[in-house]
């Protein structure tokens, strides 16, 4: 799997997991030269709190487009280590 911001191919990965719907790839497939970490933070009941990064692409910005769980729940225990997107990021084979 792939996941393409602004044409660029910010993380790639034989290796997901797919939790509702989303895919996580694992952390090292992540270009980390392409993004900076964040302030925002959300909560998931089953979850936990959720850790976010903020691509910037060739002067562009996408703020709190990757996320991740540092700390996840137990039932989330899969996707520790991992990090997925959204806001315009497309994830395909």
């Amino acid at each position: 799997m792939k996941a393409i911001w602004n044409g660029t191919v910010v993380a790639e990965s034989d290796d997901t997991v797919v939790v509702e719907g989303n895919h996580y790839f694992p952390d090292s497939a992540l270009r980390h030269d392409l993004v900076v970490p964040s302030d925002t933070h959300s909560t998931c009941p089953w979850k936990g709190e959720a850790s976010y990064y903020t691509l910037r692409i060739d002067g562009a910005e996408n703020k709190d487009a990757v996320w991740y769980y540092p700390d996840p729940k137990p039932a989330a225990s899969q996707i520790r280590g991992r990090v997925a997107f959204w806001k315009g990021v497309r994830v395909e084979p």
